[in-house]
């Protein structure tokens, strides 16, 4: 039995959208095939991990602080699941 590892290495890709005080990020699943078997302190910690790559291309400022924010926001929330 051959088996092929077709996983992407992230479940979870990032993305800003709106416009000037609107903006907000938002998820996605790359491979919809784990999102019915992720628990929620996974699905965070993919996030987290997506706003971290995503901010690494970040070039406006505005953008980098919605980020920045987002990720203490799921770090919080991780910590209360944790809890």
């Amino acid at each position: 039995m051959n088996i092929v590892k077709t996983e992407a290495p992230f479940l979870i890709e990032a993305k800003t959208s709106g416009f000037s005080e609107k903006k907000s990020i938002s998820y996605y699943f790359i491979e919809s095939v784990h999102s019915l078997c992720l628990n929620k302190i996974e699905i965070i910690l993919e996030q987290i991990q997506a706003c971290e790559r995503l901010l690494k291309y970040v070039k406006d400022k505005t953008d980098e602080a919605i980020i920045e924010k987002e990720i203490l926001e799921l770090k919080f929330a991780l910590d209360l699941i944790s809890f």
